[in-house]
């Protein structure tokens, strides 16, 4: 049943016409723009409120942390011009440039990153990423509310060199130091306008842009910053972001001329983008994995492991990439996407089944779970806004009918919604989710099923896994490391909190007159490194 719907659902006609218009938008005193297409509205510009990748794309270009993630991938100095590491590999010390100042002129100081460090990790925040500096001295014990900011492992040894003690070596911990989470907040502004301290006209900021304007729903805009470390070797004048969540209207848009760079590709003209403009698609391999996370904090999903496996066992991995997604995407029969560094990650046990013999266990645990044809699991599916959403819940919802007898129900629900809706855990069941890693380790992604972090939506909570996810964190990068984390992804996909679906191939449009682009595996990517060439 569901095959049929795939391929109805993917065709295209390979003979229509596809204009682009392909001029770029150069102001009057010469200067470049820059539009690129968002995806949804992001939720928040607070560096250590933001969660999603529409905010991390604008913040990345307000902003600038102590590194940055290069072209490439590789982490390179940024704010910090250079480091030094102590035998025991946990003492940081960074020596800042001389020339940081914010966006307002005033200087950036080394207290400037103990001030926003500490609010990083202050309950008082609430940050959904404050796990990400759990490394550093204390950083635990405050999230926990058991100990105050001013114990996190960090200070100013003077002006221009910043100090950072972990509780053991960490082989990521550079990595975590490019995310919004590490980025630098203007204490002054933070302290008048509380709340709305990134709001146009309030904000400060360090990074090769600033703000000019915020219109919900409609566009950001931001300015060059002339105070920037590196304004001498940034191009463009001025970004646009633009939160577009169809991806057909975005596409419309592209061929229109009215954006230069789209972050996302219908799937329904995927094959016609291919033969019409090949040169202006960019699909990049990516450390993200598109999934269903299972709300275990209450029924259906909650004490019923048989059934979330049943679930899981019942989707056709190959099937969705092969007739929806088409971009070379990779079935995902674990939870480590293969492009991360220095992992073979582990699989489902029942990965090499045939079709007949895994279906043939997924119901076979269904109704060791307690259900049959007599009574069927009613489950509902929420979906975030986009064609691929939607048709991929609806597939899915086909194979659980199909294989199950499963009474499967869909919802949709706009981006900051629906985020809400995963957050707060009350009434949702299955939903459809994607993380990208926040750096290059298996780490980011085993760090997003632990109990405490605060992105973990399905209320999964193991000791076990804990207990191995923390240990591996801080074990040096080598064989004994990649036993502990093959055990712990062993527990994860036993207890099957969340359904790996696919490994990302993300997919762009940029116009051929944008220049400096360069795919990397983290799909992180600054406006100031690309440059525009009529």
């Amino acid at each position: 049943m569901f095959v049929a719907l795939l391929i109805t659902a993917c065709s295209s006609d390979e003979s229509e016409k596809f204009p682009v218009k392909s001029t770029p938008e150069i102001r009057e005193d010469g200067s470049t723009v820059l539009r690129r297409g968002n995806g949804a509205e992001p939720e928040s510009l607070d560096p250590h409120q933001a969660r999603s990748v529409p905010a991390a794309n604008v913040l990345r270009d307000l902003y600038s942390g102590l590194v940055q993630i290069s072209p490439s991938g590789a982490i390179k100095p940024a704010d910090a011009e250079s480091w030094e590491v102590d035998d025991d590999e946990r003492v940081y010390t960074f020596k800042l440039r001389d020339d940081l100042r914010w966006s307002n002129g005033e200087p950036l100081t080394a207290q400037d990153y103990v001030y926003s460090l500490r609010r990083s990790v202050d309950p008082a925040t609430g940050s959904p990423y404050a796990q990400l500096h759990a490394a550093i001295v204390n950083a635990k014990a405050i999230i926990a509310g058991e100990k105050p900011p001013q114990a996190l492992g960090v200070r100013a040894v003077d002006e221009h060199r910043l100090e950072i003690t972990l509780t053991a070596p960490t082989p990521y911990f550079l990595g975590t130091l490019a995310h919004s989470i590490s980025y630098p907040v203007y204490r002054p502004a933070v302290e008048e306008y509380g709340a709305a301290f990134s709001q146009p006209g309030n904000a400060v900021t360090n990074g090769a842009y600033r703000m000019e304007s915020w219109r919900v729903n409609s566009m950001i805009a931001l300015e060059r910053n002339p105070e920037y470390w590196d304004d001498a070797n940034t191009s463009i004048g001025r970004v646009e972001f633009y939160p577009i969540t169809n991806q057909n209207s975005a596409l419309s848009r592209y061929q229109a001329g009215e954006l230069d760079w789209a972050t996302t590709v219908p799937i329904s003209r995927l094959e016609t983008i291919k033969k019409h403009i090949p040169a202006q698609l960019h699909a990049e391999p990516t450390l993200g994995v598109y999934y269903y996370g299972l709300n275990v904090k209450r029924p259906p999903f909650k004490d019923a492991p048989e059934l979330r496996q049943a679930l899981s066992m019942a989707i056709d991995r190959r099937t969705i990439v092969d007739k929806i997604t088409r971009g070379d995407e990779i079935p995902a029969h674990g939870w480590i996407p293969p492009v991360v560094e220095g992992y073979a990650g582990a699989q489902f046990d029942w990965a090499k089944l045939s079709t007949a013999q895994r279906e043939a266990k997924a119901q076979e645990l269904y109704k060791k779970a307690g259900y049959s044809q007599d009574k069927p699991l009613k489950v509902e599916i929420r979906y975030n806004s986009g064609e691929g959403n939607k048709k991929i819940a609806s597939v899915i919802a086909a194979m659980w009918r199909s294989v199950l007898g499963a009474e499967v129900s869909l919802r949709n629900e706009e981006w900051k919604v629906f985020l809400d809706s995963v957050r707060q855990g009350t009434d949702t069941e299955a939903y459809r989710l994607a993380w990208i890693g926040d750096y290059n380790d298996p780490n980011t992604f085993f760090e997003l099923m632990n109990s405490k972090f605060g992105l973990n939506g399905t209320g999964y909570a193991s000791a076990e896994y804990d207990r191995l996810q923390e240990k591996q964190a801080h074990m040096p990068d080598e064989p004994e490391r990649m036993k502990v984390m093959k055990k712990a992804e062993a527990v994860l996909l036993a207890d099957s909190p969340i359904i790996p679906i696919y490994f990302y191939v993300s997919k762009y449009l940029i116009k051929d007159y944008v220049k400096g682009f360069e795919g990397n595996p983290l799909d992180s990517y600054y406006s100031k490194d690309l440059s525009i060439e009529p």
